[in-house]
């Protein structure tokens, strides 16, 4: 396993540290205030004063001077940090032969999904093929082209709470009112079920007394007549809800929607954008759960840093889809191909083993905010695995009613004011969510940790009000 000496040379060492009087700082503010006049409202950059110049590890520094603790992973993109020394290696060595491709074969474009294909769970390692984008909004898009092209049925089933990304297809199965606003009507023939939500149960249950009452409904749903669900092409779940607020659900849960696909006759894809890669501690997070999935959506990670998703699908389904249907100009770009194959091989290189340490240090990270949670007043639930931790914030946890995001967002400010970088999710947007590049070290995870329990600890009256 890789040591802390060796991870420490890969991050700005002195992070975080804030050198201006105030953030943002002026060079900051100067490109804010160009944004706001150039760019188009709809993007986060227009509304969060922060931009990054330069990049390391686990850290970032703006054009100031500023040096952050990046606990949001560039939003879990960076799982094996920025600007690592073989990912930049890759791209001088690609940048000096040749870039597009036109869509066209080159030897990464294979080597890549070779290697994909050897990182499948179950039945599909070895045993797939893969439909290269360029975001994971449209890989989903393709997904979900791609299921009804090969089931010839037209109903997508997705889960209450789940985030999969915002163009036309993707964004409707995303019930997040957020991204949705002002953007109606959405593309049709799409049912939403309840995700295993255990702290905030749909039907007020407790697990394990309830018995799964979350699963068996998924089942009467699919496989009952007249339920609304009748031509079901595929069920899309994140097996851990990202911007859902980190929510793992109990191992059951999982194994009874694929019983239930398997009934209807329905694909089953999971959505491992934001949780796969080696972010739980797996390199997909469904195999916490001894499920296999028809296919697996992937992006962030894989490209780290280039725009690099795709879709992985079980082999025996390649003959049920028409040929060169789907071009896409700059997919499969060699520049991008290069990069997400170096960042693959990082990832499953078994001497550094970041994926395995990932398990064990998320597991320390998440102990610790765990024995702290027993006295918090406002820290009601501690949830997922590996580098993939969610902390939702309540006003009272006996209620479990959630704080306000505003008040979370005022944690997540005064953090981003010292340096370090959270991002808040979940459904009321009160989970404050830690997904750091899996190259954090022990020292800057830990003095990330403590830092976002003192701010919550210091805003506790805030939150509970």
């Amino acid at each position: 396993m890789i040591s802390e000496q060796e991870l420490a040379r890969l991050s700005y060492p002195e992070a975080p540290r804030i050198v201006t009087d105030k953030l943002p700082g002026p060079k900051t503010q100067k490109m804010f205030d160009e944004a706001r006049k150039y760019q188009t409202p709809t993007r986060p950059s227009v509304k969060v004063a922060l931009a990054w110049d330069e990049g390391r590890g686990a850290t970032v520094k703006d054009p100031d001077g500023n040096v952050f603790l990046d606990l949001s992973g560039g939003v879990a993109v960076c799982g094996v940090g920025r600007n690592h020394p073989k990912v930049v290696e890759a791209v001088q060595r690609q940048s000096q032969k040749i870039m597009h491709t036109s869509g066209l074969l080159n030897g990464n474009t294979i080597a890549l999904a070779k290697k994909l294909a050897s990182t499948m769970p179950g039945n599909m390692r070895d045993n797939s093929f893969t439909a290269f984008g360029m975001s994971g909004s449209g890989a989903v898009d393709i997904a979900i082209k791609y299921a009804r092209a090969i089931t010839h049925k037209s109903q997508i089933v997705a889960f209450e709470g789940a985030y999969h990304g915002v163009f036309y297809g993707s964004l409707a199965i995303s019930p997040r009112d957020t991204f949705r606003a002002g953007f109606g009507p959405f593309m049709p023939g799409v049912v939403h079920m309840p995700y295993a939500y255990c702290y905030r149960c749909f039907a007020g249950l407790k697990y394990p007394e309830c018995g799964i009452a979350c699963g068996k409904y998924f089942d009467y749903k699919l496989n009952t007549p007249n339920t609304g669900a009748d031509d079901v092409a595929a069920v899309f779940i994140e097996p851990i809800q990202g911007e859902g607020g980190y929510i793992d659900p109990p191992p059951e849960f999982l194994k009874m929607v694929r019983e239930a696909c398997d009934k209807k006759g329905a694909l089953l894809i999971a959505d491992e954008i934001q949780s796969g890669a080696g972010r739980t501690g797996k390199m997909w997070a469904i195999e916490h759960y001894g499920v296999v999935p028809d296919m697996i959506i992937w992006a962030k990670s894989i490209g780290g840093d280039q725009p690099v998703s795709g879709i992985t699908i079980r082999a025996d389904l390649w003959d049920k889809l028409p040929v060169a249907a789907q071009p896409l100009t700059f997919a499969e770009n060699a520049l991008s191909m290069a990069v997400a194959l170096a960042n693959v091989e990082i990832l499953t290189d078994p001497e550094t083993d970041l994926i395995g340490r990932a398990a064990i240090v998320g597991q320390e990270a998440k102990d610790k905010i765990m024995a702290a949670a027993k006295d918090s007043k406002v820290i009601g639930d501690v949830r997922g695995k590996g580098l993939m931790i969610g902390l939702e914030l309540v006003k009272n946890k006996e209620t479990r009613e959630p704080a306000s995001a505003d008040a979370v967002g005022r944690v997540a400010k005064k953090l981003q004011d010292r340096g370090v970088r959270v991002m808040p999710s979940g459904r009321h947007r009160t989970t404050v969510r830690l997904m750091p590049p899996l190259v954090i070290t022990r020292e800057h995870l830990n003095k990330g940790v403590d830092m976002v329990l003192t701010a919550i600890q210091e805003n506790e009256a805030d939150l509970m009000k």
